[in-house]
């Protein structure tokens, strides 16, 4: 069984920055591919980031620079860095992630879960 949980989401000034961390917990089951969205009220989820393949995917959060994902393996843990923060960039962020069971000789696909999704609020 795996459980996903987003962290580090919180109040942030414009301009501020925060970083977010999705980590994947269960025995043998790793994290291959993440994708970071968000839902602001009202609107619909959209993709914020993804790194699939240690290679990031179009978006336009991505292109411009201002939110970068990384990732550590020893933690099993996947971050999402927002600099230049702006109030537009207030929504529930969730980790969408792709897990593998590496339990065995060879991983495994495990399946694809969401986080509950953690708070982000930038005021003007």
């Amino acid at each position: 069984q795996v459980q996903i949980l987003e962290s580090g989401g919180g109040l942030v000034q414009a301009g501020g920055s925060l970083r977010l961390s999705c980590t994947a917990s269960g025995s043998g089951l790793e994290i291959r591919d993440v994708g970071w969205y968000r839902q602001a009220p009202g609107r619909q989820r959209e993709l914020v980031g993804a790194l699939s393949r240690g290679e990031f995917t179009n978006s336009p959060d991505s292109m411009s620079g201002r939110f970068t994902i990384s990732r550590d393996n020893a933690k099993n843990t996947v971050y999402l860095q927002m600099n230049s923060l702006k109030p537009e960039d207030t929504a529930v962020y969730s980790c969408n992630a792709e897990i593998d069971d590496c339990s065995g000789w060879t991983c495994t696909s495990y399946g694809n879960y969401w986080g509950q999704g953690t708070q982000v609020t930038v005021s003007p």
